[in-house]
């Protein structure tokens, strides 16, 4: 019988393409994959080729294991002898996997990083600043499981892009104090689109407002707005096919390099290996110049 491994991994699209190379590792190993992330997200799962069930997870809340009755949920009754964490360092993460009980069994091994907080669990230490793709296939090494961490690309998904060839404008960031400002993503959009670039502006529903915003203040058709009205499969298709991604969160930037796609990420440094456009700590430091040259620079096109 194929062993299960249970593998947290509970945040939102840019987490999940960092553990890509890990899950289909563990995968190669003989495991059966169980992993447990936002429901939201099962979409792209299914596309690592490297996950057979989803475990619904919301952050660092308690996991709940489907009982013997609910096998027709997509999840397998059985309580898996392994868990790995590719969460975080814990204890707390560590701890999520370690409570899960299922007819009074617990989870018996666990693979995870070193804590003093958790002292019965082995492995290597957590070494701040790593490349996060790396940091997991460290870990997996560490437990004599081969990773590579270049297998990061993704499959271009069966369904159609809504935008073939188009320039991708997503504007959103994790949060306010990180995202360049509106009128900067406008006179981007509208500069490129004048150029003969076809443009689309995506984002989540909730930013969606912004979205119009951009395309309104860009001189620009609200029809090219696609935020909120793409599944993440159809923004999967849509990244696959783009010319250039231009973007102001990390997730799509992360995106865009598992299909190869060009991309240039306004943001503020972080420490981690993205092709980051910025001059300071402050992303509205940036100028729009900044940003159309970089773009050209990416297409490998004079856009003038």
């Amino acid at each position: 019988m194929t062993s299960t491994a249970l593998v947290l991994r509970s945040d939102g699209i840019e987490g999940l393409l960092s553990v890509v190379p890990a899950l289909r590792a563990l995968r190669r190993h003989g495991l059966r994959v169980v992993l447990a992330c936002p429901p939201e997200l099962s979409e792209l799962a299914a596309l690592t080729g490297a996950v057979d069930r989803i475990l619904p997870a919301r952050g660092l809340a308690p996991l709940t294991w489907p009982g013997p009755g609910e096998e027709d949920s997509g999840h397998p009754p059985l309580l898996p002898d392994l868990a790995v964490n590719l969460h975080g360092r814990g204890p707390r993460s560590h701890r999520v996997l370690l409570n899960l009980r299922h007819e009074g069994r617990g989870v018996d091994r666990l693979w995870a990083y070193a804590n003093r907080d958790v002292p019965w669990v082995r492995g290597p230490w957590w070494q701040p600043g790593e490349h996060e793709v790396l940091r997991w296939c460290r870990l997996l090494r560490w437990y004599g499981v081969p990773a590579d961490p270049e297998d990061t690309t993704l499959p271009t998904p069966l369904t159609a892009s809504p935008a073939p060839g188009a320039v991708v404008i997503h504007p959103g960031a994790g949060g306010t104090s990180l995202r360049w400002p509106a009128e900067r993503f406008a006179t981007v959009a509208r500069r490129l689109s004048e150029d003969g670039l076809p443009v689309v502006i995506t984002g989540s529903l909730r930013e969606r407002p912004m979205a119009l915003l951009v395309a309104t203040r860009a001189v620009l058709p609200p029809q090219i707005v696609l935020a909120g009205r793409t599944s993440l499969r159809q923004l999967c298709a849509l990244v696959a096919g783009a010319r250039l991604v231009i973007s102001g969160d990390v997730a799509l930037t992360r995106l865009a390099a598992a299909y190869r796609t060009p991309s240039v990420l306004v943001s503020p440094p972080d420490g981690r290996r993205h092709p980051v456009l910025h001059e300071s700590g402050d992303a509205g430091a940036i100028s729009s110049t900044q940003v159309i040259d970089a773009a050209v620079r990416a297409l490998g096109a004079g856009v003038r």
